[in-house]
């Protein structure tokens, strides 16, 4: 039901991981993602703790999803000084590319213990169907 739009993406996801560089809105960092089918929607979950809602963009051009997410550090007293810093801040977007077969129309949105999940309906058209098949009393010879 999607495609990767950059088969190097995983590997810019790694070295990000490595050199503890954070994304900017230039440069992203990709957010790891689920997608899975379930009956007759498409769920997409993405791993975003420490995003507010407010933070998060969704846009939809066709068959194109886009969504970005920035984590920005807790503000802290002038007394704090940090020990530790493992929990990446900055940009996050994903891109994925969408099947014809998925209705961009209606998809929904829930945020919830910071996971981000879509769920986008199967098309009407994309959903199996009975064809039936006609006698031969039915069938017409056409002439030329």
């Amino acid at each position: 039901m999607l495609m990767r739009t950059d088969p190097f993406r995983e590997m810019d996801r790694i070295v990000q991981q490595l050199s503890g560089t954070s994304g900017t809105w230039s440069r992203p960092s990709v957010m790891p993602m689920d997608a899975y089918r379930e009956g007759d929607e498409y769920v997409i979950a993405f791993d975003l703790p420490g995003v507010s809602p407010a933070a998060i963009d969704i846009d939809v051009e066709r068959n194109m999803l886009k969504v970005k997410a920035e984590r920005r550090p807790a503000a802290k007293a002038d007394n704090v000084q940090m020990e530790l810093s493992e929990r990446p801040l900055g940009v996050f977007s994903r891109q994925v590319v969408l099947a014809d077969t998925l209705d961009t129309e209606h998809i929904e949105a829930d945020y919830e213990a910071g996971v981000l999940t879509l769920r986008i309906p199967i098309a009407e058209r994309a959903k199996p169907r009975k064809i039936s098949i006609g006698g031969a009393d039915g069938r017409k010879q056409i002439s030329g």
